[in-house]
């Protein structure tokens, strides 16, 4: 049997994924803000108009550095993320003065939990470090999204320890 499910961010072009349901197996994981079309609509208007920051991070997160894939003004639920990397599900914000101004840092919090409870982390970033240190903030970036992936087990150099009971040969 094969459920329907709304679109998950970090799945592909926005189209509903499938899935099937096997008894005894795991489900997959509970859908995540999904985005209503006016959302979409708005996100696509401000990959258009990013701000001269945003611009700026942008050409270098494009190039994929440390081979991660970083989304511009992608929708999720009711609310545009400046930029998105769905495999370590960070969101990363540029932040103009206009967030330290008025309830902005309330909202912004709110927002935050919001994602917070989808599993989505935000790392928040002063439009100012984008134009002083740009490779700081990359870095700073690239390390952030490396920490929050899923964990695998790199392979040694030699490869695999022999098994238990084999004898390694001699290089």
């Amino acid at each position: 049997m094969q459920e329907q499910l709304p679109y998950l961010p970090g799945t592909g072009r926005g189209t509903a994924r499938q899935s099937r349901v096997v008894e005894g197996q795991p489900r997959a994981p509970a859908p995540l803000l999904r985005a209503p079309s006016a959302t979409v609509h708005r996100a696509r208007r401000l990959r258009k108009e990013l701000s001269p920051a945003e611009l700026r991070l942008w050409l270098a997160l494009r190039d994929r550095p440390g081979d991660l894939k970083f989304r511009k003004q992608h929708p999720a639920s009711f609310v545009v993320l400046d930029f998105y990397c769905a495999p370590a599900r960070l969101c990363i914000e540029v932040d103009g003065e206009a967030h330290d101004r008025g309830d902005q840092p309330a909202y912004d919090e709110k927002r935050d939990a919001l994602l917070r409870l989808h599993g989505i982390e935000t790392l928040r970033l002063p439009a100012a470090d984008v134009f002083r240190d740009l490779d700081a903030v990359v870095t700073h970036i690239v390390a952030t999204a490396r920490a929050r992936l899923p964990l695998h087990h790199p392979a040694t150099p030699d490869g695999p320890p022999p098994r238990s009971g084999e004898e390694q040969e001699p290089s």
